[in-house]
C-alpha cells in the first residue's frame, strides 16, 4: 500500500506549484525509472523527495505546519513521516558542503506510510497552502 501511495504522492507533489522539483523513481521523468521498472516492478517505495519553492524557510513551514505526517529522524515506517535533513541529519555541513552533497535547503523527504491516500494528501495541500 505504500507503494501505491507514493506513487500518488509523488505526482500530486509533481503537479503542486509551490514544489521546485520531485525526486521518485516511479516518475517517468526521473533517471532511475527504467531502473526502478527492472528492478522493483512491484513498486518503488513510499520514499520521495522534494523541494519547496522559498528554500530553507518554506521548507521548515510546510514540516512544522504537517498535522498528521511525523516529523522524525527516520523514515520507513508505516506511518507517514517526514524529515528536513539540512537542519537534522546533515546539521553539520556548511551551505557549501549541504549543496556539494546534494542537500538543497528546500529538500524534504518523506515515507509515506498506509494511511488514508485523501489523508495524506489533504495535510500536504494545508501545509504548502502556508508556504
Amino acid at each position: 500500500m505504500h507503494n501505491e501511495n507514493g506513487k500518488v504522492v509523488a505526482q500530486y507533489l509533481k503537479n503542486h506549484p509551490k514544489v521546485l522539483w520531485v525526486s521518485y523513481p516511479g516518475l517517468k521523468d526521473n533517471k532511475y525509472y527504467e531502473l526502478a521498472q527492472k528492478y522493483l516492478p512491484g513498486g518503488q517505495s513510499g520514499v520521495i523527495s522534494f523541494g519547496v519553492k522559498g528554500g530553507k524557510e518554506a521548507a521548515m513551514k510546510v514540516i512544522n505546519n504537517f498535522k498528521m505526517i511525523y516529523i522524525v529522524t527516520h523514515v520507513a515506517t508505516l506511518t507517514s513521516s517526514c524529515i528536513h535533513p539540512a537542519s537534522t541529519t546533515h546539521r553539520q555541513l556548511s551551505d557549501e558542503q549541504l549543496q556539494e552533497a546534494g542537500v538543497p535547503p528546500e529538500l524534504i523527504r518523506l515515507s509515506i506510510g498506509i494511511e488514508d491516500i485523501e489523508d495524506i494528501i489533504n495535510d500536504l495541500s494545508q501545509a504548502l497552502d502556508l508556504v
